[in-house]
């Protein structure tokens, strides 16, 4: 017994210290972010600056645009969005809106008025209201899309707020490089400040936005849509199969679609899109939860298609698996953490190397994560929180990881003892802040 309960031991490190080199890796990228970040940067602020300068045709020559805006239970902000998306100055003639509304509650009369109200003004404005939400976010976009003959489709999540040359700045790409699938604006936000939550978020965000995104760009990477605050090309959607409801991240769904079949995106550092950060603990986590959950269900359905296809290049193979594997984080800590104590607990001999090998791997982890975010902060912000209280800032972003970790932990063992449930898109709440 005590051979078996060694080899156990053994073996269980073995897989504590597996997980220590991948997580190792996958946070590891970051840092070649940045690396690649820096050596990227000129050429790909010029290419952009040189695209948004690219000439628009005249007004009577300019396509039709429809500002799709989805909502559930919002009623909040529906005016606002509304109102934003009426501002955009485009010809009157040639903007369409959208309200994608499959509000339960007093929302749903709200978006009627509002639309009523618009219309009266004399917008192109409808409201396109469900009663089932069957697909959620995106089969609310796929019937709105059939809908319209139109080829572009402006969206926008109905906390955003456009400026009014949003469409005069992001269409240009479009006439440059007519084969753009979209092109993504950088999320900027109303209530960055409010507390610690929302400035711990901004500066995830911004280092997501200003580091990962741009950097994916820049270099050719597939580049995710960040499922608001962009214009899709109906060419690009239809040859990516349409939006599907089937996932909770819809955007990073039809995204690699396309992206196998040929099609690229853009994305633009010097727009920024004010939205809503949640302010609160517990619907922060239970978007962070979705999210992560509809990034593995991607990156399980998109593996096989990434690898089989004879288009795309190594390099770009790899760094599209690279990305995908990111969504292993949170199981692969889970397993390790699991695997760590485990192992300790049956050989206490063990211990000095484990919790070495624990030190090192955090130690890495925290310098990765340290410097992806403050390299964001610095391109986004200019370095406007000084280091002291940044420091703060990351101890959050520590603490925040950890809240996930231990959510998600629950939530998978709460699976194991009860019956499969559909997959529900869990909808961030919004306040009009």
């Amino acid at each position: 017994m005590a051979v078996i309960l060694a080899t156990l031991a053994l073996l269980l490190a073995a897989i504590f210290a597996v997980c220590c080199v991948l997580l190792a890796s996958f946070i590891g990228s970051l840092l070649y972010m940045v690396v690649l970040h820096h050596r990227l940067k000129e050429a790909g602020l010029r290419r952009e600056e040189t695209l948004l300068a690219t000439p628009l045709p005249p007004d009577a020559e300019l396509p039709h645009v429809v500002v799709q805006i989805p909502s559930f239970n919002e009623g909040a902000v529906v005016r606002r969005g509304a109102q934003a998306a009426a501002d955009l100055d485009w010809p009157r003639d040639k903007l369409h809106i959208q309200l994608l509304d499959d509000s339960t509650d007093e929302t749903a009369e709200m978006v009627r008025a509002v639309a009523a109200e618009l219309r009266a003004k004399g917008f192109d404005i409808v409201a396109l209201q469900r009663t089932d939400r069957s697909g959620y976010k995106g089969g609310a976009l796929h019937e709105a899309m059939q809908k319209t003959p139109y080829d572009y489709f402006a969206i926008f999540d109905v906390d955003y707020i456009p400026s009014p040359d949003f469409l005069r700045v992001c269409m240009r790409p479009f006439f440059a490089e007519p084969k753009t699938a979209f092109v993504q604006a950088r999320f900027d936000f109303l209530n960055p400040h409010e507390n610690a939550l929302t400035e711990m978020q901004m500066v995830t965000l911004d280092a997501h936005l200003g580091i990962e995104q741009a950097t994916r760009c820049w270099a050719g990477h597939p580049l995710p849509f960040n499922g608001t605050c962009g214009i899709w090309q109906r060419a690009a959607i239809e040859a990516g199969g349409g939006w599907k409801g089937d996932t909770v991240t819809e955007d990073l769904d039809l995204t690699y679609r396309g992206w196998v079949k040929g099609w690229r995106a853009l994305f633009l550092t010097s727009v920024g899109v004010p939205g809503e950060l949640p302010a609160d603990t517990k619907t922060w986590l239970r978007q962070q939860q979705r999210w992560q959950d509809g990034f593995r269900h991607v990156s399980w359905r998109m593996f096989p298609e990434i690898l089989k296809s004879r288009t795309i290049k190594p390099a770009a193979k790899g760094a599209a698996l690279l990305h995908l594997c990111m969504s292993l984080n949170q199981p692969v800590l889970l397993v390790g953490v699991s695997a760590g104590l485990l192992a300790a607990l049956l050989a206490p001999s063990l211990i000095p190397l484990l919790l070495t090998l624990f030190i090192i791997t955090f130690a890495w982890v925290l310098f990765c994560a340290t410097t992806f975010l403050r390299a964001g902060h610095n391109f986004i912000r200019g370095g406007e929180i000084p280091p002291g209280q940044f420091a703060i800032v990351l101890l959050r972003f520590v603490g925040g990881q950890a809240a996930t970790v231990v959510r998600s932990l629950g939530v998978h063992i709460k699976k194991l003892f009860s019956k499969p449930k559909p997959v529900v898109f869990d909808r961030t709440p919004k306040r009009g802040t």
